[in-house]
C-alpha cells in the first residue's frame, strides 16, 4: 500500500500554494538539488570526460528506460530515453510507416496533441504527396481505422479535456486491418496503469517533466515491441543509435534492439534529476495512485459542480473513460485561471476555453483538493477574475 504521506514529503512544494498543474509540470524532488550538486563537482568537476564510463552516464538512457518501462508495461530493454517528444514521435511514425510501406494513410484525430500532428505533417510532406494525415473526431477513431491506414498514432489521453483512448480495443483494432499503432503517454505515463505489452502496442512515445516529475526539458522516451525492435530503422540515424558509435564507421549500422532509436548525446544532468524522481516512484504503486487520483477527481468534480455553477464540466464524467486530469469550460477561462493562480491554486489554460487541474496523488490530497474548491467558488462566484490584469496573455497560459 502506497503511503502518500510520505511520497507528498518527498517534494519540495512552495508554501501556500495548492500545485493543480502536474500535467504539465511536475514539482521539484526534495533529493534533486543535492543530487545535481554532487553530480556537477564530483562527476563532471572530478571525472571530467571520464564520467562517461567511470560515471554511467553512457548508459543512463537505458537505465531509465528499463525503470519507466516498469511504470508503462514494457518488456524489458525496450524502452530508451533521450531527446524531445517530437523527436520521438518522429521517429516511432517513420519506422511504423517503413514497416507498412504499402500504405500511405496515417489516422489520428483531433484530440492530439499538435505537435504530434505537426510531427507527422512535416514527415508526411517529405516523403511525398502520396501520403495522408487523416484527422477525424476522437469518438471516430474505431470505425476510421480501415484497410487503407499505415499507422494509427494517438495520444492515450487528451491534454484538454482527459478523455481516455482504450488502447487494446483500438490496437487490437488496427492489427485486425493489418496497421500499425502509435500511442502518445505524454498524460499517461505516472498519471495511471498502462500495459504496453498486454495491449500489443506496436510503437509509443511520452515525456518525462509532466506526471514523472523528471524537470523542464526533461528527456523523452520511446517503446519499441520486441517484435519490431529488430527491423525498425530510425529515420533520424544518430551517431548514439549506431551498432558501434566509436569504431566511427561513415555508414550507419543499426544498434541492437530499440538502442538504435538513440539520436544525440545524453543529457546527463536533466537523466540525474530524472532518476531523482525515479526514486520517488520507487516508493509508490502505480495501481494505488490510480485509485487515488480517481477518488480525488470525484471529489473535485463534485465540489466543483455543488458550488461553480459557471462552470461546465469538459472531462469525461466517467472516471475509467478519463485520465488524471480535470477540465472545465468557462468562457474566460483564461483570466479566471490567472486569478486562481494569485490566490495559490495553480492549474493552467488550454484554448478556447478550458480551464485545466492535474491531480497527482505523490503530492495532492484530499486536503488540498477542498482547500482548492474553497478557492475556486471564492473566484468565480464574486467575479474576482474580472480584472484586467488577469486579461493580459502571457507566453505561456
Amino acid at each position: 500500500m502506497t503511503d502518500f504521506a510520505a511520497t507528498k514529503a518527498m517534494f519540495d512544494l512552495p508554501e501556500g500554494v495548492i500545485y493543480l498543474d502536474g500535467n504539465s509540470l511536475g514539482p521539484l524532488p526534495r533529493s534533486t538539488p543535492a543530487r545535481l550538486d554532487s553530480m556537477l563537482r564530483e562527476e563532471w568537476g572530478k571525472l571530467l570526460i571520464t564520467g562517461w564510463n567511470k560515471a554511467g552516464w553512457m548508459a543512463q538512457p537505458m537505465g531509465l528506460g528499463d525503470r519507466i518501462g516498469k511504470l508503462i508495461g514494457a518488456e524489458p530493454g525496450h524502452v530508451a530515453m533521450g531527446d524531445t517528444l517530437s523527436i520521438k514521435v518522429y521517429q516511432a511514425l517513420a519506422s511504423a510507416l517503413e514497416l507498412r510501406a504499402d500504405r500511405k494513410v496515417v489516422l489520428s484525430d483531433n484530440g492530439n496533441f499538435p505537435t504530434d500532428l505537426y510531427m507527422a505533417e512535416g514527415l508526411l510532406r517529405t516523403l511525398g504527396a502520396q501520403y495522408e494525415l487523416r484527422i477525424v473526431a476522437p469518438d471516430e477513431v474505431e470505425a476510421q481505422i480501415t484497410e487503407d491506414i499505415a499507422v494509427v498514432m494517438l495520444t492515450e489521453v487528451d491534454y484538454r479535456t482527459g478523455r481516455k483512448h482504450d488502447m487494446a480495443a483500438l490496437t487490437a483494432k488496427a492489427h485486425s486491418v493489418g496497421a500499425l499503432t502509435v500511442w502518445d503517454l505524454a498524460h499517461s505515463a505516472g498519471a495511471l496503469p498502462v500495459d504496453l505489452a498486454g495491449a500489443g502496442a506496436d510503437f509509443a512515445v511520452g515525456c518525462t517533466y509532466k506526471y514523472l516529475n523528471g524537470g523542464p526539458g526533461a528527456p523523452a522516451f520511446i517503446y519499441v515491441a520486441p517484435r519490431h525492435a529488430g527491423r525498425a530503422v530510425p529515420a533520424l540515424s544518430g551517431w548514439l543509435g549506431h551498432a558501434a558509435p566509436f569504431a566511427f564507421d561513415l555508414e550507419y549500422r543499426p544498434g541492437t534492439g530499440v538502442e538504435r532509436m538513440r539520436v544525440g548525446t545524453p543529457p546527463v544532468m536533466q537523466m540525474t534529476a530524472l532518476e531523482c524522481a525515479m526514486d520517488v516512484w520507487d516508493m509508490a504503486s502505480i495501481e494505488d495512485v490510480r485509485a487515488r487520483s480517481i477518488d480525488l477527481t470525484e471529489r473535485f468534480i463534485a465540489g466543483i459542480e455543488a458550488a461553480c455553477p459557471d462552470l461546465e464540466l469538459a472531462s469525461p464524467r466517467d472516471a475509467k473513460l478519463r485520465g488524471s486530469q480535470v477540465s472545465f469550460r468557462f468562457a474566460d477561462g483564461y483570466a479566471a485561471m490567472q486569478a486562481l493562480i494569485a490566490r495559490g491554486v495553480i492549474g493552467d489554460f488550454r484554448a478556447p476555453d478550458i480551464m485545466r487541474f492535474g491531480f497527482t496523488p505523490l503530492y495532492i490530497d484530499g486536503d488540498d483538493v477542498d482547500a482548492a474548491i474553497a478557492i475556486i467558488a471564492d473566484v468565480m462566484n464574486n467575479n474576482l477574475w474580472d480584472r484586467a490584469e488577469y486579461k493580459v496573455r502571457a507566453a505561456v497560459t
